[in-house]
Parts: C-alpha cells; sequence; structure tokens
C-alpha cells in the first residue's frame, strides 16, 4: 500500500487508515463488535502494511482505545500512528453556533481526556489529538489560543487537529487559516463532495493534512443497506437512519449504480473516489472483521479511475444540510 504524507507533520501514513468507531461499541455506538475479532482485523490490517489508527475516547468510552493500545504494544518496532480525539463536555455531537469553548472544550477538561487517552492508548505523549466537535468561531477565543500552546509546551501531543461537524466543511477553514492545527478531519465521499470547495484548498495552502471519514455514507455506498434495513435501538445507526434518511440514501445509491457497469464493486469505487484526490492523507474506513481490512486495502493499488468513471461519480454529489437526525 502506499504512504501519503501527513501535511506539516510529516508523517508518512497509509493512504488507507483505520477507522476504529465501530470496534469499540458501547453506549450509542455501532453494535456487533467482537473483541478477539477486532484485534484480529487490526493486527492484519498492520501486516498489509495500514499505519494510521483512528480512534476517540467516546467509542466504547475508552474501550476503542485500550484496543489500540494492545496493539501498539504488540507492534514495538513498527511506526503505528495513534489519533484520537477528546469528547465534547456537554456531549453533544454536532455542536452548534450558540455552543460555547468554555462549556465544550475548557482546558483543564481537554487535559484530563488527554491523560485518560495516554493512559488507555499506553503511550508516552498523543500523535494526534483531535477535538471531536468544532466551530470555526472558536478560533477568536483567548481560552482556545491558550490551549493550543498548553498542549504544545506540555508535550502533550505531537500535533492538533479538528473533527468537523457532519455536513459543515466550511465549518472548518478559519482554523485551518490560524495556523494553529495540524490536520482536519471531514466527511468526504461520492456524495459529500464539498469539501473540495474551500476546505481542501485551505488545507492546500496551509500543509495542513486531511482525513476523509466515512467513505461509504455509513453504509449505504458499500450497497449492504436497503429500504427494508432496520438496526438494533442501541445501534446508533437506528437514531440516523430514519424513514427520511433510509428512503432518500437508498434511492441515491440506486442513482448510482444505474449509472454503473452492474459488476461493479461500489465499497471499492467509493475508496479509489478519495484515493484519486491527492489533498487526502488517508482515508479512515470502518473495519470489524479481517474480510473488511482485506477488501479496504486491496482498493490501494495504485490503480487510477478512468476520466469517464471519475466524471460520472462527481455527477452523484449530494449537497445536504445538517438536521436533527444527522448528529
Amino acid at each position: 500500500m502506499d504512504n501519503r504524507t501527513f501535511g506539516r507533520l510529516g508523517w508518512s501514513v497509509s493512504e488507507v487508515g483505520y477507522g476504529m468507531w465501530g470496534v469499540g461499541a458501547g453506549p450509542g455506538g455501532w453494535q456487533g463488535a467482537d473483541d478477539e475479532q477486532s484485534l484480529e482485523a487490526l493486527q492484519l490490517a498492520v501486516e498489509l502494511g495500514c499505519n494510521f489508527f483512528d480512534t476517540a475516547w467516546i467509542y466504547g468510552r475508552g474501550h476503542s482505545e485500550q484496543l489500540l493500545g494492545r496493539l501498539l504494544k504488540d507492534n514495538p518496532d513498527r511506526r503505528l500512528y495513534a489519533a484520537t480525539k477528546v469528547p465534547p463536555k456537554d456531549r453533544a455531537w454536532p455542536s452548534n453556533r450558540a455552543s460555547l469553548l468554555s462549556e465544550v472544550f475548557p482546558y483543564d477538561y481537554v487535559a484530563e481526556y488527554i491523560d485518560k487517552s495516554i493512559s488507555n492508548l499506553g503511550v508516552d505523549r498523543l500523535d494526534l489529538l483531535q477535538y471531536h466537535v468544532w466551530e470555526d468561531a472558536w478560533v477568536d477565543d483567548d481560552e482556545w489560543l491558550e490551549s493550543v500552546a498548553r498542549i504544545r509546551s506540555g508535550g502533550l501531543a505531537e500535533g492538533i487537529g479538528i473533527s468537523i461537524n457532519r455536513w459543515e466543511p466550511w465549518n472548518g477553514v478559519r482554523a485551518v487559516e490560524s495556523g494553529l492545527i495540524d490536520s482536519v478531519q471531514v466527511i468526504y465521499n461520492i456524495f459529500d463532495q464539498a469539501p473540495e470547495d474551500s476546505l481542501f484548498p485551505a488545507c492546500r495552502a496551509h500543509d495542513v493534512a486531511v482525513i476523509a471519514r466515512v467513505p461509504f455514507d455509513e453504509g449505504t455506498l458499500t450497497g449492504a443497506i436497503t429500504r427494508d434495513t432496520t438496526f438494533s435501538a442501541d445501534d446508533w445507526r437506528a437514531s440516523y437512519f430514519v424513514p427520511e434518511n433510509l428512503e432518500s440514501s437508498v434511492a441515491k445509491v440506486e442513482a448510482l449504480t444505474a449509472d454503473l457497469p452492474p459488476e461493479t464493486n461500489l465499497a471499492d469505487l467509493a475508496l479509489r473516489f478519495i484515493l484519486a484526490n491527492p489533498d487526502v492523507a488517508t482515508v479512515i474506513p470502518g473495519m470489524r472483521r479481517p474480510e473488511h481490512v482485506r477488501r479496504n486495502i486491496a482498493s490501494a493499488d495504485g490503480q487510477p479511475l478512468s476520466d469517464q468513471l471519475r466524471t460520472t461519480l462527481r455527477a452523484h454529489r449530494w449537497d445536504r444540510e445538517p438536521t436533527e437526525w444527522s448528529q
């Protein structure tokens, strides 16, 4: 698998990374994970060249971080990059224009969760600390400036990044332009192409790494979700795929597949679309089983999409507005 440079931090990271929400499970998460299977999948990913792992404290309330800590311990001679996220203090995903930095990410609270993550991961400091929600207005807050300075001066994290709210790629451009962050994590896929408008050019100009998340649109772009798909009540997807969203998402996938050759592997195509964009440092599909790892990493074979196919895919851009279920 090819590696890409992770912005100004200069890390050489695998272009397909590992999204670890699914293996964390826990309240309000994705259900159905099995730890032994997850650890097998994680180790297989390492063997196949994956070296970038994205987790968060909220993924199983530290459990996903602990699994990653086991992986790091089992591979002491490999340079594996661990990116994690501090949850908002008000536990509100996403934040909104009324959210105050002092109520969401006060420094003492952030420092507390950095300590939790360091302990869970079994490391001396974090590779990448990300704020799990973001409001660009916080760039003007002196507490934000002081917080970033204290994290860096204290050696708590090598890099600092933000995770941008769903369908709000514009709500991170000022942070990029501030020079205070090293990475942005944003939803980018065949449907969600809006980051190309202003966010990616800003990242390019300021050498800020792009982490592309939700490459499969929460599963619809694998072709596995239909109008009849249901999820258990304790699975996060039950609250996301409400009838309105499920119907419109499946309809969009049907329109997309109608434009593609019959034997097209939709999940493979979804990853290749993202990897065709050089602004992306790494894409982080969720992978809970070894077969997921093999399938997704196989898409990073360096084979480009044809111009005709890229044009076809670009025509399926879907600009969505955040709503009460978009989280």
